[in-house]
């Protein structure tokens, strides 16, 4: 009988046992075990192909946060904790690598934050207005039919005789709210101004000859129907136009100014403010910048400030009630008020969504090089121009850092035959006059302008921010993105920002930190 072949697997295992082995194990214990080294490059490919995907935060429903990168996207109903990490779109946009990547902050809400929770009921005639008032607004501005959440909270303490610190959003009707109780502590209080110098009771101090301007065309109809004298003392035009707008007759009841006109008026002796009942600083964080500190300083120190409200109702002795208004909080209120009054004697009010990203406005930031930043802003201006043909549009903001690029950029918008008005610093006072006034008419629908035009301008009508140049403090960015999404606003806002330079990056990254943690900007507080 034939024996039978064993198999062919039995047969190569025996082979395998058989043949000589390299067994580490029997090696030495001088002999060094071999060591094979891997490149770093690949031991970085092999761990990231083994690690496991990252954590998409993304579901389905509204967005807080739409990024490029879908797996940074953040849902409108989560809220990452205060210490919790966030995974930011704009981590790594200070590597060049990065360019064209961009992400959204996205509406969280329609209405405005300032008309939100309010009764239909409440009214300015339950906020103490007295009827003389409440008519001369019934005629000067029938639309506003009822008060905003910082009106109602600043009227009646300043009826009351208050000093007041109010720090809001912008857009939430602070003018009103200083503009009405001012009007109405004059109408109770004669004029007392026996000398030739004009001497008003009521002073409005702006930052800005165009907010001067704005703010006079909205105090002006009030006063005439309350018999009162509303006049503006601008800068930039010398002497002589100073002179000639403080010996207009009959004398200002109200005067609204820039520091630097009424610095100049003071010092000729031209006004007086001896008979000052009310005095307000509006934009008080630029107002107490130090571009503008040392000549409020000097007007301060003429006004008689009142210790408190008793002080107030002396009618022969007029003391004024101060009032500091601005859109973020001023730093230095309190080293400002102990040379004039008693820093207890301020009543501070601040609004809920303060220093906070606008949940009605989107805001979408853009990582671009410098020479990418035209061909961006003319696609937008021209895809813009074509939805204004279609049907009915806002007008648009152009932000740039310095009057040279608002220049330039000028230049560049007329090669392309886009028409455009201009507005910055460096211009002339006869040439700045009016341009806010024709945008704000629609003479044109675009204005290329500094932050010159970025505090306390009404902008109604604007639909569309764009950033050229990044704002250089978070200050700034929240007065600029303040333009749209106002009180009255008949379009929905939106901000474009071009992010280029590092110290951009780093703002952004602030701004995208605070909205995923639903948070306000940091570094704006209280000083």
């Amino acid at each position: 009988m034939a024996v039978a072949r064993p198999p062919r697997l039995l047969r190569l295992a025996a082979r395998w046992l058989c043949a000589p082995r390299r067994d580490l194990a029997g090696r030495g214990p001088e002999e060094p075990l071999p060591v094979v080294r891997i490149p770093r490059a690949l031991q970085q490919r092999q761990s990231g192909r083994r690690s496991s995907p990252r954590l998409v935060l993304a579901r389905p429903g509204p967005l807080l946060i739409s990024a490029r990168r879908r797996e940074l996207s953040q849902p409108a109903r989560l809220t990452l904790g205060r210490w919790e990490r966030a995974p930011l779109a704009s981590r790594g946009w200070k590597n060049r690598r990065s360019r064209r990547d961009h992400f959204s902050i996205e509406r969280a809400q329609h209405e405005v934050p300032a008309l939100r929770n309010l009764s239909s009921e409440g009214s300015f005639a339950d906020l103490g207005l007295e009827p003389p008032v409440l008519r001369a607004l019934r005629e000067a501005a029938p639309e506003v039919l009822r008060p905003t959440t910082v009106q109602s909270s600043t009227i009646p303490p300043l009826l009351r005789g208050r000093h007041i610190l109010c720090a809001a959003e912008t857009g939430s009707g602070k003018t009103l709210g200083y503009l009405l109780p001012l009007l109405q502590r004059l109408l109770g209080r004669p004029g007392l101004n026996p000398h030739s110098t004009p001497a008003p009771r009521g002073l409005v101090l702006v930052p800005s000859r165009e907010l001067a301007e704005q703010v006079r065309a909205v105090a002006q109809p009030l006063g005439i129907s309350l018999g009162l004298q509303v006049r503006e003392l601008g800068g930039g035009h010398g002497m002589n136009r100073i002179r000639v707008q403080l010996s207009k007759q009959p004398p200002a009841d109200v005067l609204v100014a820039t520091p630097g006109a009424l610095w100049k008026a003071l010092k000729s002796h031209l006004v007086s403010l001896k008979q000052l009942s009310f005095l307000v600083l509006d934009e008080a964080d630029t107002l107490l910048d130090e571009s503008f500190l040392e000549l409020v300083d000097y007007i301060l120190q003429k006004s008689h400030i009142a210790e408190d409200p008793d002080d107030l109702k002396d009618p022969f002795n007029p003391k004024a009630q101060l009032v500091l208004v601005g859109a973020t909080f001023p730093e230095g209120v309190s080293q400002l008020l102990s040379k004039v009054a008693s820093p207890d004697s301020l009543t501070t009010i601040t609004s809920s969504k303060l220093h906070c990203i606008m949940p009605h406005v989107r805001q979408t930031f853009m990582r671009l090089k410098g020479a990418e930043k035209v061909t961006e802003l003319v696609q937008i201006l021209k895809q813009h121009d074509r939805a204004y043909r279609t049907g009915p549009s806002g007008t648009i903001l152009v932000f740039c850092n310095s009057s040279s690029t608002v220049n330039w950029l000028g230049y560049i918008l007329d090669d392309h035959k886009i028409q455009h008005l201009r507005l910055q610093g460096q211009m002339p006072a006869s040439m700045r006059a009016g341009i806010f006034q024709c945008f704000q008419k629609g003479s044109r629908d675009i204005l290329l302008c500094t932050d010159i035009a970025s505090r306390g301008l009404d902008s109604t009508h604007v639909e569309l921010v764009v950033n050229y140049d990044f704002p250089l403090t978070l200050q700034d960015y929240i007065h600029r993105a303040g333009r749209v999404g106002r009180v009255g606003s008949e379009v929905p806002g939106t901000v474009i920002s071009f992010v280029t330079h590092p110290w951009d990056v780093s703002l952004v990254q602030k701004i995208e930190l605070a909205a995923r943690r639903r948070r306000s900007l940091p570094g704006l507080g209280p000083q």
